[in-house]
């Protein structure tokens, strides 16, 4: 831990190793993400990281600047009021990640990582060196090594599929039978009728364990009479 003002008698040093050490922390966070082809990435986390660092380091010039004010003094220093309104604000940028397609969600890795490299930033501002340069070594191990065990771990697989047919009665039935006999669960279903038309659209979200079968599913439910159109994400 650094809680020193100078390094080696002078400040400027010090501030300038805060600065550069969070620079490297959130920049290394955000090369990982920038080879997944994220919208927040190298240039990013970065300069979430250094910002916050930066703000930590002007809250404590806030104390430095004004410990000559007692308690008699109009003035009221909290340093911890920077601290906290870093934390609120970083929400409003990792929310501009976050992405909903229909049922899919995604942005919500990058989101939580500006998060975490905010708290590099504020870390190293604060002299914390230790403890952030091992949450980074920890971050980096989280988006590298843990992306491998997705593919072993047994997790749902959520398709959302939408039919266009003919409204004819039974057609329900024979989707859902179809359903189960491939081992799907149905999660939600809803259905818009075109009287117009006499048509009706079947949109169901649909769980289950095994492989991705989107296509093959779509083949199947196609070769049902009066279906029109099929859709899958």
């Amino acid at each position: 831990m650094f809680f020193a003002d100078t390094l080696y008698g002078s400040y400027e040093l010090a501030v300038l190793v805060k600065l550069v050490l969070a620079a490297i922390a959130g920049g290394v966070v955000g090369l990982e993400r920038e080879k997944h082809g994220r919208p927040a990435g190298l240039r990013t986390h970065l300069l979430v990281a250094l910002g916050a660092c930066l703000m930590m380091i002007v809250s404590e010039a806030f104390q430095l600047k004004y410990a000559a004010f007692d308690t008699t003094s109009a003035v009221r220093l909290d340093p911890g009021r920077t601290a906290a309104q870093i934390i609120t604000g970083i929400g409003f940028l990792g929310a501009g990640v976050i992405i909903k397609e229909g049922i899919t969600v995604r942005g919500l890795t990058t989101a939580a990582s500006l998060w975490l490299v905010a708290g590099l930033g504020m870390a190293f501002g604060m002299g914390l060196f230790l403890p952030g340069a091992m949450a980074t070594v920890l971050a980096l191990m989280s988006l590298i090594f843990l992306k491998m065990l997705e593919p072993i771990i047994n997790k749902d697989r959520y398709l959302d599929i939408a039919v266009t047919a003919n409204n004819r009665p039974g057609l329900q039935d024979e989707l859902e039978k179809l359903f189960v006999e491939r081992r799907l669960r149905i999660t939600d279903v809803r259905s818009h009728v075109d009287l117009q038309h006499d048509e009706i659209i079947l949109e169901y979200v649909l769980t289950q364990h095994r492989r991705r079968m989107g296509r093959e599913l779509t083949d199947m439910v196609a070769g049902l009479e009066g279906v029109h159109k099929v859709r899958y994400h």
